[in-house]
């Protein structure tokens, strides 16, 4: 159990077991009395009990480990919110407890973004720590998208100050539209245990998926996936009869 899981809003990630996905997350907190509060493309959002931190659960989120450790990281700097407890889930899923957060009006999201692409003296650490974490996030995954300048990731906090939330994201169209023209290359990048409930992502800002998309996809990944592995038997046949 981690630190982060002995914390009262992490301790209903201490009871997760370790193979728990997506929906094993959801159960237990919804068990604990988070009440659904949102969703978007990527992830379902629920609130405490208490009303004070949000879990933001995705089914795949390959950005997902980035962002925390932009909350870790730049927590001197009190412009990303409090995470009160991060873990990947089987299958390529996450879950994020972070302190609850409140919407701010466009004008006001507009201009914190625009302090932080232009580095002003107030975010000038808080861009440092983005731009280090997100190179890395760039080296190291693939299809993964530019900073997201959407106005809704700048929220307020309960004490007043804005913070930003969700800059990292996969670049999720062009993801999704090679996993269903090109499966073998999407299997050929990310490995089966980090996208097994890639399909089953909300998308409920820009859907819905039709279910046929959605089956047809799977499918495909599942036969890329059957291939890969034919083609490494029959290598390993070959390396051993050598």
């Amino acid at each position: 159990m981690t630190s982060e899981e002995m914390s009262p809003h992490g301790e209903t990630l201490s009871r997760l077991g370790r193979e728990a996905n997506h929906r094993d997350a959801e159960q237990a907190f919804v068990a604990a009395g988070w009440t659904a509060c949102g969703a978007g493309d990527w992830a379902i959002a629920l609130r405490s009990p208490d009303g004070t931190a949000a879990a933001r659960i995705s089914p795949f989120d390959p950005t997902g480990p980035y962002s925390a450790a932009l909350y870790r990281k730049a927590v001197h700097t009190r412009q990303v919110p409090a995470l009160f407890a991060h873990r990947r889930l089987t299958g390529g899923g996450d879950v994020q407890v972070l302190e609850w957060l409140q919407p701010v009006p466009e004008d006001e999201a507009v201009a914190f973004h625009r302090a932080v692409a232009e580095r002003a003296p107030e975010v000038a650490d808080l861009v440092d720590i983005v731009r280090r974490v997100h190179e890395q996030a760039r080296r190291e995954l693939p299809w993964c998208g530019p900073l997201d300048h959407n106005p809704a990731n700048v929220m307020r906090a309960a004490d007043g100050r804005l913070v930003v939330v969700d800059l990292f994201y996969a670049d999720g169209p062009n993801l999704y539209t090679t996993a269903a023209t090109n499966p073998d290359l999407v299997v050929a990048l990310i490995r089966e245990a980090e996208r097994r409930f890639m399909t089953e992502i909300p998308l409920a800002a820009s859907g819905p998926w039709e279910p046929a998309a959605r089956e047809s996809m799977r499918a495909g990944l599942a036969a890329a996936d059957a291939r890969k592995a034919a083609k490494s038997t029959r290598r390993l046949s070959r390396d051993q009869d050598g």
